[in-house]
Parts: C-alpha cells; sequence; structure tokens
C-alpha cells in the first residue's frame, strides 16, 4: 500500500511541474481511489508456553548398618569340649619344667652343650666328683678351679638331685620359690617317707604350678 502512495504522490509533482513550463491547460486530476485495504490481521498472539519440570524423584539413602554392641553377659557359656581344650595345668607345668642339667646324670656332651664357654676341662672336673650329694660339695669342690662368680654361673645350668629326708636346707633351696625359711620349715617336717609327701607338705608353700615343677629336682624314688 505505500508504494503504490508512493506512485501516487510522484505523479503529481510530475505534472505540477510539466504545467510550470508550458501554457498548456491543466489536465484535470483524476482521483484515484484507494482500494480498501484490507485489514492486515493482527499477530496472533503467542501464548508462551510455560513447561513445569516435574520435580526429580526424591532417591531413597539407604539407611547405615545398624552396629551391633554385644553384652559381654550374653556370651555363650563354654561347653566341656571347648574348655577341654584350654590350656591346663599340665601345660603350664611343662613350661616350667626344670630344664637343668642333673650333675648326676649329664655326660661332657650336655654340659659342652649347655654351658656357654665350657671347656673340656671343665668337663673332666664336673665328673669327677661324682656323685654329689649337696650343692655345697658342687661349690666347694668347682670352686677349686674358677672363683664363686663362675661357680653361680654354672648353677643356672645345673643342679644337685634333692633327697627329701636327708639334702641340706642350701640343697632344697635350689627348688623354685623355695627360700631359707621353708627350706628350714620343711626340714622340721621330716621325715617324709616319699616324694608324694614332701610335695603336699611343699603345696603349704609354694602354689600349685611351683609343686608340680619342684618334682623335677627332686631323687626319683
Amino acid at each position: 500500500m505505500l508504494k503504490r502512495i508512493f506512485v501516487i504522490t510522484m505523479v503529481i509533482f510530475t505534472l505540477a511541474a510539466c504545467g510550470g513550463q508550458s501554457a498548456a491547460p491543466t489536465p484535470t486530476l483524476t482521483t484515484i481511489t484507494e482500494p480498501t485495504a484490507t485489514p492486515v490481521p493482527s499477530e496472533a498472539v503467542v501464548t508462551e508456553e510455560v513447561v513445569v519440570e516435574a520435580p526429580a524423584p526424591i532417591q531413597e539413602v539407604p539407611a547405615a548398618e545398624e552396629t551391633v554392641i554385644k553384652d559381654p553377659t550374653s556370651e555363650p557359656v563354654p561347653t566341656e569340649e571347648v574348655m577341654a581344650a584350654e590350656p591346663t595345668t599340665e601345660v603350664l607345668e611343662e613350661v616350667i619344667a626344670n630344664t637343668k642339667l642333673n650333675l648326676n646324670q649329664a655326660t661332657g656332651d650336655d654340659y659342652l652343650a649347655a654351658i656357654p664357654n665350657f671347656s673340656n676341662r671343665m668337663v673332666r672336673e664336673f665328673l669327677e666328683y661324682r656323685p654329689y650329694i649337696s650343692i655345697q660339695q658342687f661349690r666347694r669342690e668347682i670352686g677349686k678351679y674358677v672363683d664363686e662368680a663362675q661357680v653361680a654361673e654354672y648353677e643356672q645350668y645345673v643342679y644337685v638331685p634333692v633327697d627329701v629326708d636327708e639334702s641340706d636346707a642350701a640343697t632344697l633351696q635350689q627348688i623354685p620359690g623355695v627360700d631359707e625359711t621353708i627350706a628350714n620349715e620343711l626340714m622340721a617336717a621330716r621325715p617324709y617317707g616319699s616324694n608324694e609327701a614332701f610335695l603336699t607338705q611343699l603345696a603349704e608353700y609354694l602354689p600349685a604350678p611351683e609343686v608340680a615343677a619342684a618334682g623335677g629336682y627332686l631323687v626319683s624314688q
């Protein structure tokens, strides 16, 4: 439509210009009726669609594992089979058993293997004074060749067998746990007549494991 109006305007200006240059009669202006403009349809109103997203599903968080605290009082009572497998007094006795060498029975090779820095010369001296009646005798005879400190060192590896009715207090004190007072009381309770009777008396002074270990120091009957 704008183009059409522009064309009409240009025609009017052209005719006017021509009229000024010649005396020609003014042409009759023909009115051009502008056709009825077709109404331009208004732009359709676009309705913006608002999309509302659905909320994401809530994921279930796995429940934390429950820590079970055991009640110590609820522990099952060991059965007889389990109790039988537990360490007994016999195992304890084996641990504390006498591992020293019997001075009246050990061989020269036994001494060389057990006593650090032991010489063949000392093997001869150890064997020469058998049988040993008391630890005092051992100290006296071996003390001819080495000092008291060395004799005490040897006593960590050897012992004189204990006669329950004859051994002196010093010899009784070779038994672990027996001191001079206990040794004197054990001597005062003689005669025993047997190792069993002596160990029964010893049980009044020492705990059961030490009494059991004491049997390894006694003269075999």
